[in-house]
């Protein structure tokens, strides 16, 4: 009889192990849905070991190329505004970190859509590509719920649009607005909010671009509750969140919370934790100063890994965009050791 070919014997070896294991973990593991992705991925892990001895065809079906991108790392660039883009993507590769949240306001050193055009964005995508970088979004933080100031707000957002589609960025980072006087959270996002985003929604729908919000906790977007008001008055399905989930840890709100209700309108996510000092909260009580500080993922009381498994079960595929607000550590130390911290869940 002929010999079996070494690679066909080790693969039929490999499955009749995962058979095994399978038969007698599953009445504990497959009931879940985690269980039956856990075996699914065990799977593909014994493929692709074994493509190195005889599979190059399982090789190349897992080669980055062919690979759907899945949870990365990114960096929201404002610390440095002060640096050519050029300067950032050449830190970005240095640090570890894939994906860039550009900074888009009227003036910008990274992406300006105010002066932006096919040549620019040529011009940038070729600097992505020599890098294999990517842009993950276009961030622009100004007031949306300024006094007169809502169609100069509308007029950057189309140009951020525009200058989006020239890119191949598929997300838009901004804020809801600042709290206005005489009027709830809850009333201002119902009555001002979403007269200012839907025609800026509706010209991005067009475009096939999201526009996504940021829920810091100083806008009109605070708690929960002001999530679920948030999406049910504008349920445009591009229209969804930036989310962050170290505004919610000083509120002593559920962090992994709006990850269930909102998961497929998390289109883009920030990347940073908060320090709580008890003792001085004990001290000062929660009205007082210095009891809670932002730092990089790794330095406070997110648990990075339970977070980002929370989102791929949702089917989240995109970035977790580092936000360094850290006083602690310079600007670059920063993101080095965040995008370390990161990188290990991803």
């Amino acid at each position: 009889m002929a010999a079996i070919p070494w690679g066909i014997a080790k693969r039929t070896q490999c499955v009749r192990f995962i058979s095994t294991q399978f038969m007698i973990n599953r009445r504990k593991f497959l009931g879940s849905t985690a269980g039956a992705a856990g075996v699914a991925m065990l799977v593909e892990t014994a493929t692709v070991a074994l493509a190195g001895a005889d599979g190059a065809d399982a090789a190349a079906a897992k080669s980055p190329a062919a690979r759907e991108p899945g949870v990365r790392v990114g960096m929201l660039t404002a610390p440095f505004g002060d640096k050519p883009l050029v300067d950032v993507l050449d830190f970005a590769k240095s640090a570890g970190i894939s994906c860039l949240e550009a900074v888009a306001d009227p003036g910008s050193k990274h992406i300006d859509p105010v002066n932006f055009d096919a040549a620019k964005a040529e011009t940038v995508k070729r600097l992505l590509a020599e890098r294999q970088l990517e842009i993950s979004g276009l961030s622009y933080f100004g007031d949306a719920c300024a006094p007169g100031a809502a169609e100069k707000f509308q007029e950057h957002v189309r140009k951020m649009v525009d200058a989006a589609v020239l890119l191949g960025v598929p997300t838009l980072c901004m804020n809801a607005g600042m709290p206005l006087p005489n009027l709830d959270r809850i009333s201002q996002i119902k009555q001002v909010v979403s007269k200012v985003f839907t025609p800026v929604v509706g010209y991005a729908k067009d475009k096939g671009v999201k526009i996504a919000i940021e829920n810091w906790f100083e806008t009109c977007l605070r708690g929960i509750d002001t999530f679920e008001c948030l999406m049910e008055t504008i349920k445009d399905d591009n229209f969804g969140l930036n989310y962050d989930p170290s505004h919610l840890v000083h509120q002593e709100c559920n962090y992994l919370l709006p990850i269930r209700l909102f998961g497929k309108r998390i289109f883009h996510t920030h990347a940073k934790d908060t320090l709580i000092d008890a003792e001085t909260r004990a001290r000062v009580g929660i009205y007082g100063p210095g009891w809670w500080r932002y730092v990089v993922p790794g330095s406070g009381s997110i648990r990075w890994g339970e977070y980002i498994n929370h989102l791929r079960m949702q089917g989240y595929k995109g970035v977790l965009s580092i936000e360094h607000e850290d006083s602690a550590v310079s600007r670059e130390k920063g993101f080095i050791l965040a995008a370390r911290h990161l990188a290990q869940f991803c």
